[in-house]
């Protein structure tokens, strides 16, 4: 194949002409508007514009690149296709835009290449990848490789009704994967299975266990495997580990095709220092605040992003707004959200710089969080923004309009700190520690809230999920089941890591597959089947979703027996037509005949109950039925004795004729 010099999209001292160089439809047109746009942090879709675009210019096909340089002195597109010679492809600038663009005939899908750049800092050059590519090299290698994202979706079915299922009134039940480690080739365990390896399987588990949404550890390429996704280098690039991005978008349809949703960790709070990616990228810190006091990261060794600087913000708001549109993503959950809005976040005095008001927090960053979201809901109204927010930061999920930060949801890390420390305690001292189960109910309607059991919490010597609860296996089993009933039972969406749905005993590793054999075992199996029917009567009865972000869905009945270690609720509909009393044992005594509260008389139906001898449990209950007699008890209007089984949750359900 032979190939042509490089066609000169723009000179340096204008801007009219590149539209006669660019395809006529809005992919890979590059107009006076957006470069305008670009400079005032107002271009949301770079990845139109700014890349790798195959297509034809003059009738003759090629690929037409461009990227943000503004301090480089010469720029040159490097690849397979002329020998990675840094001077057969020079690029233009487009005026004073600081974007450098070519077309070379010649280079289509598939080709590899890195943009040369020559700073203008003297002595300073080096190979970059592509900050807006569709798709990198398999790591360690580090090229960008030309691609088209072309793909026939399936999922018009769930994207049509997708609003409906995702608005915070609606059942959300999410399940957290790493794909690289969920399921690995049984013939051959360091084989990672690819996204259209793991598609059947993934959905198939999914299903059955009757989660609503499956949460996806970061998929955007990452240098390091053992970041798990969180060190990213292709904000716009799906990990090529596992295939190509046509392969994840097939993944994604096949769990839309199944009605599961699908959120994505997207990671706009840090990024590697690699040579081939954003760090220094033009021989200035053009991403990255250059004092370290501000864009440097302690915690993760990673450069923070200059939130101030407007086409940082383009960019990344593009990249939010990419993964909407090419890979049809239901809801962006924003990692380390915390150390995003905290100037002095993990620092000690003299380590950060205060704001020109002398305060905390990070003013750039809270207007980017701000701008994000309000253009996430604008362009699309049907998918949702979740934080990972671990302070008490007031407002993470409410509007702009009212001083929010604008997100839909928010994890409530507080919850999950506060349960699994309860959990792991000695039951004899568990009376000492009773609000840690109850504090949540000062706050818990100040933000719309995800109840996260999450891979955070089952690493770095943390234990599984099994391994934290107190006592022997036995105790451990039941306690687990209670737990799973306990967050079914709270208000809030609710999230589980892979793993946690049949107990397993080891913590989580990366470069491993799960342990899958447990889950075949009676206790385990018991485990998975107990969740699978909370999640999949969650989904069904709505007293216990419509109202999760509402303060009439959720009040006490019982919220002060420290000293028996039992506690009782109840949840309702919107119609106050059905309602769930739930009644949960934090001890190994078993409470008979336990009178408890209920909004009414008349007959309530035992619909759950985690000590059911199908889960592993003892069997202990109320034989499927109790009637509530008219006498006052816990401030409700009725009450009934009930059997509580030890470390048991039980839910007892009515509804109004």
């Amino acid at each position: 194949m032979s190939y042509h010099g490089a066609y000169n999209l723009m000179g340096t001292t204008g801007l009219d002409s590149v539209s006669s160089f660019l395809p006529a439809e809005d992919e890979g047109r590059l107009s006076q508007e957006d470069l305008y746009l670009f400079s005032q942090g107002r271009q949301f879709r770079l990845h139109h514009h700014l890349g790798a675009h195959p297509g034809t210019v003059g009738g003759v096909p090629g690929t037409r690149f461009a990227v943000w340089a503004p301090h480089a002195g010469k720029v040159s597109v490097i690849g397979d296709f002329n020998g990675w010679s840094r001077g057969a492809h020079p690029m233009s600038t487009l005026g004073a835009s600081g974007v450098w663009a070519a077309f070379v005939p010649g280079v289509g899908p598939g080709e590899l290449y890195k943009y040369h750049i020559v700073s203008k800092n003297a002595g300073y050059c080096v190979d970059k990848a592509d900050p807006m590519g569709f798709r990198m090299e398999c790591p360690p290698r580090t090229g960008s490789v030309v691609w088209s994202l072309s793909y026939q979706w399936n999922d018009a079915g769930w994207m049509s009704k997708r609003g409906g299922r995702q608005r915070l009134d609606s059942p959300w039940s999410i399940y957290e994967v790493h794909l690289g480690s969920w399921m690995r080739s049984p013939d051959d365990p360091g084989h990672v299975l690819g996204y259209r390896e793991l598609a059947p399987r993934l959905v198939d588990h999914v299903r059955r266990l009757g989660f609503t949404h499956v949460e996806l550890m970061p998929v955007m390429e990452h240098p390091f495997y053992g970041s798990w996704g969180y060190q990213v280098t292709g904000f716009f690039s799906p990990g090529s580990r596992q295939g190509t991005p046509q392969d994840l978008m097939f993944l994604i349809d096949a769990l839309h095709q199944a009605d599961i949703g699908v959120i994505l960790d997207w990671v706009p709070s840090h990024f590697p220092s690699d040579e081939h990616g954003l760090s220094y990228f033009d021989g200035t810190h053009l991403y990255e605040h250059a004092d370290p006091r501000q864009g440097y990261h302690p915690d993760w060794n990673s450069c923070i992003f200059n939130y101030g600087r407007h086409e940082v913000r383009s960019f990344l708001i593009s990249s939010a707004l990419f993964w909407l549109e090419k890979y049809h993503i239901d809801a962006l959950r924003v990692d380390a959200v915390a150390s995003m809005l905290y100037l002095d976040y993990s620092r000690l005095p003299g380590e950060w710089i205060p704001n020109r008001h002398g305060g905390r927090e990070n003013l750039e960053a809270i207007d980017f969080l701000r701008q994000l979201n309000e253009h996430i809901y604008l362009c699309y109204p049907d998918t949702q923004t979740i934080a990972e927010e671990s302070t008490s930061w007031q407002g993470v999920s409410r509007p702009v309009e009212s001083g929010g930060l604008g997100f839909g949801m928010k994890w409530d890390m507080g919850w999950m700190h506060d349960t699994l420390g309860f959990l792991g305690r000695d039951p004899v001292h568990r009376r000492w520690h009773h609000n840690d189960l109850t504090f949540r109910g000062l706050y818990q309607h100040h933000e719309n809230f995800v109840l996260p059991l999450s891979h955070d919490e089952v690493v770095h010597l943390k234990g599984s999920l099994l391994g934290k609860m107190a006592g022997d296996d036995w105790r451990k089993f039941a306690q687990l089941r209670l737990l799973f009933g306990w967050q079914f039972g709270m208000a809030g969406k609710k999230l589980l890591f892979m793993g946690g749905e049949w107990g397993q005993w080891g913590e989580w590793q990366h470069e491993r597959s799960l342990d899958w054999h447990q889950a075949s075992e009676p206790q385990h199996a018991g485990v998975m089947v107990w969740l699978g029917h909370l999640a999949t009567w969650m989904r069904e009865e709505p007293a216990l979703y419509e109202g999760d972000c509402e303060p009439w869905g959720f009040w006490w009945i019982e919220p002060d027996d420290a000293e028996n270690g039992v506690l009782a609720f109840a949840r309702r509909d919107r119609a106050d037509r059905s309602v769930v009393v739930g009644v949960c044992n934090f001890t190994p005594l078993p409470r008979p005949g336990w009178r408890v509260g209920f909004p009414w008389a008349g007959a309530w139906v035992e619909r759950l109950n985690s000590d059911a001898e199908e889960y592993g449990g003892t069997g202990m209950g109320s034989g499927g039925l109790v009637q509530a007699e008219p006498m006052p008890w816990q401030g409700q209007a009725a009450s009934a004795e009930v059997n509580i089984p030890p470390f048991g949750a039980v839910f007892f359900h009515a509804s109004k004729e």
